[in-house]
């Protein structure tokens, strides 16, 4: 083999030369720290990192053919469009489904609430997604002449929603404080929706109360045409909302249903709260993007109480806004879930969760690792240099035979120690220098 041949060969074998003769121990001292605390952050990772969000996901809206029914039959188009399938369970309304999301037992995940109805009821597991519209309360009523007031309702038979529905507990609400409780002379009847409507045609109740969350659209809009029946315009609203902040004061304007025949024949003054879109404080970072983009699609157009871009708003009430739903409404969805299908976008957030520290400890431990390992084989050849000098002077101040005689004996201990010690060939030069050194020692004695 030539010359030239050998140096290619040598120059090939070099950087093996660094791992022959590697003693595992001195492996596992340097690098078992770095191995350790990868280790930990992938375990911190995994036990902090968010699940993959669930493929489906359950809404309590309320009865069948509700506005809020049929408001969640679109969010459940919207999101199977990703994958998501939307689970829907009808409810009694807005109470009803507050007292879902509270319940650990009942397994629904958000849902439509309007304001004012947690009284008595704990909500700081709950958090909001933001308000998605109005809820404005309509008090149909038969008389002769006009109502302006609810206490001119005394005595009379209302219905004012069923159990579990958010128009009764708003209703209940209003009524006391014009000074009508149940028990006394006015009767109050469980029935809303279609029941109520068809209850004010016969003429068995005098004045019924009407909420989206338990009333489909086409029994409110049937008894704004119907002419035979009034709509209370609520001439105190200004003072019902400051007195009660989650209501506000709502402009339904002259002729909004029917221009020809100018229904209403004026604007009417409504009142009634803000719907926010509740949910657990454990939904999916992922699941509250998508459910505010529906929200969006759904809910942000001009409609006749709302100007368009009004909702979704991140409105705080009776509920805190969540931290994710304060992000997309600051700075929209995140990079992956704008860039990427949602569950490609869904993976990839959690391979970084893991990703992401374990570069941060491998960037600094791969320049770490070796310096310590190199520390370590050195400091190794450096202690017998220090016990090999020590020994040297004590050689020339001894000269009684017997005291050099253990001298030299130690000094082959040494020798031995050396010669037994596992070091990479990238030190193999320093090793060798250290046996010669021995050997010098020894032979300067031997003088």
């Amino acid at each position: 083999m030539s010359k030239a041949d050998n140096a290619r060969t040598i120059a090939a074998f070099r950087p093996l030369a660094r791992f022959v003769g590697v003693s595992m121990r001195d492996l596992l001292v340097t690098g078992g720290p770095l191995v350790i605390l990868i280790v930990m952050a992938i375990c911190a990772a995994y036990w902090y990192m968010r699940p993959a969000p669930p493929d489906s996901i359950t809404i309590s809206s309320g009865p069948p053919g509700s506005i809020f029914g049929l408001t969640a039959e679109k969010y459940k188009k919207i999101l199977a469009r990703n994958g998501v399938k939307l689970n829907i369970l009808s409810s009694e309304g807005s109470l009803d489904n507050l007292k879902r999301l509270t319940d650990p037992a009942t397994h629904v995940d958000v849902a439509f609430v309007p304001g004012g109805l947690s009284g008595g009821i704990t909500i700081d597991k709950l958090v909001s997604l933001g308000s998605v519209s109005h809820q404005p309360l309509f008090l149909f009523y038969r008389s002769a002449t006009p109502i302006h007031l609810l206490s001119g309702l005394k005595g009379k038979r209302l219905a004012i929603g069923p159990e579990g529905s958010g128009t009764r507990a708003l209703v209940t609400t209003l009524l006391k404080s014009n000074g009508i409780e149940p028990g006394g002379t006015t009767k109050l009847l469980a029935l809303g929706g279609e029941n109520a409507s068809r209850a004010l045609a016969d003429n068995t109740v005098d004045a019924i109360f009407l909420m989206g969350d338990s009333a489909a659209p086409q029994v409110i809009k049937a008894l704004l045409l119907n002419k035979e029946i009034r709509l209370l315009d609520f001439a105190q609203a200004e003072a019902y909302v400051r007195r009660m902040p989650y209501l506000s004061k709502l402009n339904l304007p002259m002729g909004a249903f029917d221009f020809g025949n100018n229904i209403p024949s004026q604007d009417v003054t409504l009142i009634g709260p803000t719907v926010e879109l509740i949910a657990r404080d454990t939904l999916h970072p992922a699941l509250s993007d998508m459910l505010i983009e529906a929200a969006k699609e759904v809910h942000s157009g001009a409609k006749l109480l709302q100007h368009a871009g009004e909702f979704p708003a991140p409105l705080e009430h009776e509920y805190r806004i969540s931290d994710d739903a304060r992000r997309y409404y600051t700075s929209g969805k995140s990079f992956l879930y704008r860039n990427l299908p949602f569950w490609v976008a869904t993976l990839v957030d959690r391979l970084l969760v893991i990703v992401v520290p374990v570069i941060m400890l491998l960037i600094p431990g791969l320049k770490l690792v070796p310096a310590l390992y190199a520390w370590r084989i050195k400091s190794r050849i450096y202690r017998c240099y220090g016990t090999l000098i020590g020994l040297e002077r004590d050689m020339l101040l001894q000269s009684a035979p017997e005291e050099k005689k253990q001298l030299v004996k130690r000094l082959d201990e040494i020798e031995s120690e050396v010669s037994a010690m596992k070091i990479p060939l990238a030190y193999a030069e320093q090793f060798y220098v250290l046996r010669d050194h021995i050997h010098f020692v020894r032979a300067r004695n031997a003088l």
